[in-house]
């Protein structure tokens, strides 16, 4: 291991440069993005996995009520994972849905931030 250079600060530099990720990072409405899928994902996550995970543990205290026939030799432990399938494909739906909203907010994010940009080098 040898002795790493140390980089010697720019003394006419007082303060760093803004970056484009500090520009979008300080963005209101980058930051409403995020919110609005994070209401989203983390509600759909939670309630998918204890969904899925619902099945091993029913099987597993409630086997009787697993085990009870529905229709001929299907019960209720294959009619549950079976709609997880359903469940699946409604969460794709949702989140489509959402996407849209998504999409159409993270094109105003860089449409502004675009324009501040421009802005920002013809004032220099």
């Amino acid at each position: 291991m040898g002795v790493q250079p140390q980089m010697k600060p720019d003394p006419t530099q007082t303060t760093p440069p803004i970056t484009d990720w500090d520009r979008v990072a300080a963005n209101s409405e980058f930051k409403d993005l995020m919110a609005a899928k994070a209401r989203f994902i983390v509600p759909a996550t939670l309630f998918f996995m204890v969904y899925y995970f619902a099945l091993p543990v029913l099987v597993g205290y409630a086997p009787e009520l697993m085990n009870k026939p529905v229709i001929g030799p299907v019960n209720v432990a294959y009619l549950f994972a079976l709609s997880q399938f359903a469940v699946t494909w409604f969460i794709a739906f949702l989140y489509m849905r959402a996407a849209g909203r998504f999409d159409a907010m993270a094109k105003s994010v860089l449409a502004h931030l675009t324009l501040q940009k421009k802005n920002d080098s013809e004032a220099k």
